[in-house]
């Protein structure tokens, strides 16, 4: 990986324009919220690296930071302090004397589509458009790092980013795939309410995921 890349990408972003067109509307709708694209959190170059889906409508969509105002966010956050990749469980939490400002520890979370798209869906040329701000985020990973692919477009979306076949490394919860380059992808089930009320994913299940990033990390 090259750590001496450049991140190209801006809130100013509108290279989809069914995305584009969907947030002006949302933030006529909601002048509050942030309804832009949404950058990444975390310092670059760290050796973890979490890809998600999309912003969501009341979540990231919201706060400007991914995965931050809905309940995804809760489970993702509350298992990444528990391995000591985030300073609180919660992700809303504000900097007092008692409460110190959530950070990232050694982590950085994106998404493969950076603008929150209508019905919580992109189209396929939507996050193909969006590849490139994927691709240069790995690109600044250090060698022997952790990617964590959160759902199947995500997990497709790194091996397009790595131009990878998706039938070389097929999507799992809990599949470890060793790639080209010195990275290690990890997959989970999305951390959604929807994935956790069903039961397809567990609070145990996940942090299981993150628990194994961990001692891969060392």
């Amino acid at each position: 990986m090259k750590q001496s890349a450049m991140l190209t990408f801006s809130q100013d972003c509108r290279r989809c324009s069914r995305l584009s067109g969907f947030l002006d509307q949302v933030r006529v709708e909601h002048p509050d919220y942030h309804a832009l694209p949404v950058s990444s959190f975390g310092k670059t170059g760290s050796r973890f690296l979490i890809v998600g889906l999309a912003p969501g409508m009341h979540g990231a969509n919201r706060t400007g930071r991914p995965f931050t105002g809905d309940f995804a966010g809760n489970l993702l956050y509350g298992s990444l302090h528990k391995y000591g990749f985030a300073s609180s469980a919660d992700p809303l939490n504000e900097e007092n004397d008692a409460n110190p400002v959530l950070r990232l520890q050694s982590c950085r979370i994106t998404n493969a589509v950076r603008c929150l798209p209508p019905q919580n869906k992109p189209e396929p040329i939507e996050v193909k458009t969006c590849n490139s701000y994927v691709a240069e985020e790995l690109a600044m990973l250090p060698k022997d790092s952790a990617v964590l692919a959160l759902g199947t477009i995500a997990h497709r979306a790194v091996l397009m980013a790595l131009k990878l076949r998706n039938s070389e490394f097929p999507f799992g919860h809990g599949a470890r795939h060793v790639l080209p380059g010195g990275l290690t992808l990890f997959d989970s089930y999305h951390c959604s309410r929807y994935n956790t009320q069903t039961r397809r994913l567990t609070s145990a299940m996940f942090e299981a995921v993150i628990g194994e990033i961990a001692k891969h990390l060392g």
